[in-house]
């Protein structure tokens, strides 16, 4: 055993002697490779320069410490996927609405009644970054990513667009009817951490973000009809912004998301103001 350990603290001194380091940081017992450092010691031996090196194969007493890593002002974690349940806040007045042209025959609250269970968002996020503002307490974060809705109806309303946009109710069912948007999305927050030292503690942000329709479709499935699909903005705002945030305790993180425009255009007179909430896989 005496005979590996002497064996490794060469090995140990031999790697510092080509490493840079201050040795005016430590004394002659104490020895700096990489982020390790080993203190020996001393049994009563008066030391010098030389002896500490001298008296290594008489005092085997040798403590490792690893010391952290500075960390780093700019940290980027890759690919970060969120996946939850979609809902809309629905403040529309429908006999405002129904007197409107975006409206073909009678349509109601029940005719855009969700199956909250099947009605899902997904996001998938390229990047995102945590930028350091006081202490690693205080963080900006923000990043890039692809925002996706999916409205599962449990009605017969149908999205056309011919020419102009426009929703009715159906004559037939559907097993299938289901109203797809997504969104290019510069997510902006600030981030306290409760627990910088450590890797899943207590952490929490809060902030908004800005996102571009780029894809609209309604699909739908029917014995009749079998499988169809129609795209079109169907009269959406092209821009959304939301108040948005995430809470992360140990290695759960959540997320949320509330529209603070609306889904249409005034046009529409339908006022209906989308949010999500559910699981952020992610490191951070």
């Amino acid at each position: 055993m005496k005979s590996l350990v002497m064996l490794f603290v060469a090995a140990m001194v031999t790697t510092a002697s080509f490493a840079q380091k201050d040795s005016s940081a430590y004394n002659t017992d104490t020895v700096k490779v990489g982020n390790f450092v080993i203190i020996k010691k001393n049994k009563g031996a008066v030391e010098t320069q030389t002896s500490v090196w001298h008296d290594w194969d008489k005092t085997v007493d040798v403590k490792i410490e690893r010391r952290p890593r500075k960390k780093s002002n700019v940290s980027t974690n890759w690919w970060i996927m969120d996946l939850g349940f979609a809902n809309v806040r629905d403040e529309t007045n429908y006999t405002n609405a129904q007197a409107g042209s975006y409206f073909k025959g009678p349509v109601n609250q029940n005719s855009y009644q969700l199956n909250t269970g099947k009605s899902s968002n997904v996001n998938i996020w390229l990047f995102m970054q945590k930028l350091n503002v006081y202490k690693h307490v205080i963080n900006l974060k923000y990043g890039l990513g692809y925002e996706m809705y999916n409205f599962r109806y449990d009605s017969r309303l149908s999205y056309r667009k011919d020419p102009t946009a426009y929703v009715y109710n159906d004559s037939i069912s559907f097993s299938k009817n289901k109203l797809y948007v997504s969104y290019i999305t510069v997510p902006f927050m600030i981030n306290f951490n409760a627990t910088p030292d450590r890797r899943n503690g207590f952490n929490f942000s809060v902030g908004m973000s800005a996102g571009y329709l780029i894809d609209s479709r309604n699909k739908q499935i029917s014995g009749e009809r079998g499988k169809q699909k129609v795209n079109g903005d169907f009269s959406f705002e092209p821009w959304r912004l939301a108040a948005i945030g995430e809470i992360g305790l140990g290695p759960i993180r959540l997320y949320g998301s509330y529209s603070v425009n609306k889904l249409q255009k005034d046009i529409t007179r339908v006022e209906q103001y989308p949010y999500a909430i559910g699981i952020r896989f992610s490191r951070w």
